[in-house]
């Protein structure tokens, strides 16, 4: 098993839904990543540059998410993981993300794993 930065239950707060008067208003998701750094965790000699900074990475999310409006949690996930990728020194990137939309259920779920693609 690769080493792992671990964001759990991050909420957050966005325009999201299919009907007009669903995006609205915001709604709260909450999402849980998987990070896999670029340098394990033996690598990093106690400093902060040679790992991932996760309230950076935390603020870059709320971020996006205040960006535009969305119609789907899917479309939201892509657009999160493909920004840590892009903007953060990751190998990797798994998330899940709820919404808690619909009766009778704990929650609607999306989870997505991607992986930076080697030159």
């Amino acid at each position: 098993m690769s080493d792992q930065i671990i964001i759990k239950n991050l909420r957050i707060s966005t325009h999201i839904g299919v009907p007009a008067e669903e995006r609205a208003m915001p709604q709260v998701l909450e999402l849980s990543l998987w990070l896999q750094p670029s340098n394990t965790f033996d690598q990093l000699d106690d400093d902060i540059a040679k790992t991932v900074d996760y309230f950076q990475l935390t603020q870059r999310i709320h971020q996006l998410a205040g960006e535009k409006p969305r119609q789907l949690i899917e479309t939201f996930a892509h657009d999160v993981v493909t920004m840590a990728l892009a903007e953060f020194d990751l190998l990797s990137v798994e998330l899940e993300l709820h919404k808690f939309i619909l009766p009778d259920t704990e929650f609607v779920g999306v989870r997505i794993k991607r992986e930076r693609v080697s030159c």
